[in-house]
């Protein structure tokens, strides 16, 4: 059995005891409401076409996965290329979500209050008008956004460059978007947390396709479905199993039962890590990537090599923390047999410090 599943054993009489005093605590906590009960993850972020959406439709069993999150206590935002009106006429249950981050993170909605704000400069005139004439169809003008298909993108960025336009160019599986220099998702989502009072790292994002990276990037836990371009699924800390809304329901279902641990909080002590050393003589514990890298500096060579040969940290990192990517950033450096114990040791810690500080916070 990996040593991170290894822990004291209690004997009866402890158990006995430890029964009684956690029986009332847990009865205690099973009466507080799901937003007294301390969660790190609060609130998900979710694309709409290609995440939530199959051909443009979010199905049942999604919508009952969403409700499910929202009685855990947390919140929702969704993430948006689209145009805030072809919107509200596909999505019944557009009241699930706080915040919609609609026109690639040009335009905030409030749902409840049908609140609208424009975080971008209506489309130039003489861009929309310029961009028929040469023949660009479809074309579609938003409240900021302009968007078209490909092969169009020539066509946009010549008359971008003739006018001398500060406009940019987003694509999104063959979808060409323009918008104001500095907009996309993640400015957006920014925006909708400062509304909500959340901060990114509180913050669970999913998504599929190009202009996902951008909001996926800056929350806390990142999340591409089954069905996500391969260069998503890359940078993704976690790929679904399922695809679609099968997927989003699946990272639902995970974070309601464990949070999907971040690198500060603390996992139960079966989930921790051990470094425990060649013969079974050390016992100190991780339980989480913080404490780890500070007990890392100090092992020594042999506990260091006996861990790193039998591929316990990638093991962890993967099955406990959630963290593919970081997994298999360290399992490529387990597999090396040119490193010294040091070079080992500073590569692993490097890798972790970089994952543990890439998400910043709102100020």
């Amino acid at each position: 059995m990996s040593n991170r599943f290894e822990f004291e054993i209690e004997s009866e009489s402890q158990q006995a005891e430890s029964a009684s005093v956690l029986r009332p605590m847990l009865a205690q906590r099973a009466r507080q409401p799901p937003s007294e009960i301390h969660m790190h993850y609060r609130v998900l972020a979710c694309d709409y076409d290609g995440t939530l959406a199959t051909h443009g439709r979010v199905d049942d069993a999604t919508i009952a996965a969403l409700e499910r999150l929202l009685a855990s206590g947390r919140k929702l935002l969704m993430v948006t290329g689209r145009e805030l009106d072809e919107l509200l006429g596909i999505l019944p249950q557009i009241h699930l979500f706080s915040w919609i981050v609609a026109e690639n993170g040009a335009l905030l909605y409030k749902p409840a209050t049908r609140q609208i704000k424009l975080l971008g400069a209506a489309p130039p005139g003489p861009f929309v008008r310029a961009l028929k004439r040469r023949g660009v169809e479809p074309l579609a003008v938003g409240r900021v956004i302009v968007a078209t298909w490909e092969p169009h993108e020539t066509v946009v960025l010549e008359t971008i460059r003739d006018l001398g336009l500060e406009l940019q160019v987003i694509f999104n599986k063959g979808a060409v978007m323009v918008l104001p220099a500095g907009i996309n998702k993640a400015t957006g989502l920014m925006m909708a947390l400062r509304e909500m009072g959340l901060k990114l790292e509180e913050t669970v994002g999913v998504g599929d396709a190009e202009n996902d990276h951008a909001f996926l990037s800056v929350c806390g836990f990142s999340v591409a479905v089954a069905n996500a371009l391969p260069a998503l699924k890359k940078r993704a800390q976690w790929t679904t199993h399922a695809d679609h809304g099968a997927g989003v329901a699946e990272l639902i279902d995970r974070i309601i039962r464990d949070d999907l641990p971040a690198p500060h909080a603390s996992l139960a002590p079966d989930r921790s890590f051990y470094f425990r050393g060649p013969q079974g003589k050390l016992n100190l514990c991780a339980p989480n990537l913080t404490t780890f890298m500070q007990l890392s500096e100090g092992v020594d060579n042999d506990t260091w090599l006996h861990h790193l040969g039998r591929h316990d940290f990638s093991t962890w990192l993967h099955d406990a923390l959630n963290d593919e990517s970081l997994a298999a950033e360290v399992e490529a450096i387990e597999e090396r047999k040119d490193l010294t114990p040091a070079e080992s040791r500073r590569l692993v810690l490097e890798a972790m410090a970089k994952q543990s500080s890439s998400r910043p916070s709102i100020k």
